[in-house]
């Protein structure tokens, strides 16, 4: 009897161990595999990948009617996260046309990020993507303006700006920008398109985003 709680007191400790040493987002990624055999993706569809303002975006289909949309954002996710899943979440689909959202978390997740920082890990991604899929068009959509992260909206608008610049100099590669485009007026920004935590947006703030990002999305 007694060996038999060692035993398992031994199997639990290294459940538990094995599950530490899962690399973050690893259960995420178990998803989309999940449903990828079940049902696998058709080719030349148009990839979102990125952060949580992308994975929250449930029904994206629904705003883009005429395209045929796969996401495969991962909310929290930073741009080295995305980079360590590529072989996972963006080269088996065989994508038309890839568009990122992410950036924002990286700045999030300590002052010691800078705007530079962030431009050297796209450009990572970026090049990544250009040596597996040469020809696939990319697209970035501009870090937002979060009210809840206002203290990073400095570095946010440099990162945006450097990557903005980067992507004039490539061929099939897109910057567009909706940070401009989610404040009032008055300079305010505004506070209604965002859910409670002033982090994630809610429907008024995704119509704003389909009606920018429409005119980029390939037919």
């Amino acid at each position: 009897m007694k060996n038999k709680i060692v035993l398992a007191c031994c199997c639990l400790l290294l459940s538990f161990t094995m599950l530490q040493a899962q690399p973050a987002y690893y259960q995420d990624i178990q998803k989309f595999k999940s449903a990828d055999s079940a049902h696998f993706p058709a080719k030349q569809l148009i990839l979102f990948i990125g952060s949580s303002s992308f994975t929250k975006w449930v029904d994206v289909q629904d705003y883009f009617p005429v395209h045929h949309i796969l996401n495969r954002a991962f909310g929290g996710s930073t741009l080295l996260n995305v980079i360590h899943y590529a072989n996972d979440i963006i080269f088996p689909y065989q994508p038309k046309q890839i568009v990122i959202y992410c950036g924002e978390n990286d700045i999030a997740s300590s002052d010691s990020i800078t705007a530079k920082i962030v431009f050297n890990r796209f450009r990572q991604l970026f090049e990544l993507i250009r040596s597996r899929l040469p020809l696939v068009p990319v697209a970035y959509v501009s870090m937002k303006p979060s009210p809840s992260r206002q203290k990073f909206w400095p570095k946010m608008m440099e990162g945006n700006s450097m990557i903005r610049n980067y992507l004039k100099t490539k061929k099939n590669a897109a910057f567009i920008d909706v940070y401009h485009k989610m404040f009032n007026k008055d300079g305010t920004v505004m506070k209604d398109i965002f859910l409670e935590d002033n982090l994630h947006m809610n429907a008024r703030g995704y119509a704003i985003w389909q009606k920018i990002i429409a005119p980029y999305l390939l037919p």
